[in-house]
């Protein structure tokens, strides 16, 4: 078992596959750490029609994730609603915790663009109807404007 998961993440790591991380805390140790921005997301994973297509039309793609792996540090707050995907407590009172500071209103999908201290440098409220490609870009010129 300890062979698959290393050669697992072994492959994840070649073949640039992006990790979204649930806990902020250790996401801005990496953001510090790497000198990246931190990209977070507030979604409904299993009823929010627009989160889902977030998920799979932007932060699924190709351009997207090719960006990401070396530049951006992901995190995740979800909030499902069905009991099959119910986060544990200690998850739940980190993605309330999230949501209190970033996204009071209780936004669907809400995805903010943080500096490694967490100062919000971009929002994106709802689905950005932009191509993945588009998306990436708004990302650079953030970046790039702050070199």
């Amino acid at each position: 078992m300890k062979i698959f998961a290393t050669m697992l993440l072994a492959t994840m790591m070649f073949t640039g596959t992006t990790n979204w991380l649930t806990n902020f805390t250790d996401a801005q140790k990496i953001a510090k750490e790497k000198k990246q921005f931190i990209v977070l997301n507030f979604s409904g994973s299993d009823w929010c029609g627009p989160c889902i297509r977030m998920k799979r039309e932007i932060f699924g793609s190709d351009e997207f994730n090719a960006f990401a792996v070396d530049n951006l540090v992901l995190v995740n707050a979800d909030f499902p609603r069905n009991k099959k995907n119910k986060l544990a407590k200690a998850q739940v009172k980190l993605n309330e915790a999230l949501a209190d500071k970033y996204n009071p209103e209780g936004k669907f999908p809400f995805t903010l663009l943080l500096d490694a201290e967490g100062k919000v440098v971009k929002k994106w409220d709802g689905f950005p109807n932009v191509k993945p490609e588009d998306f990436v870009a708004s990302i650079k010129a953030v970046i790039n404007a702050d070199k």
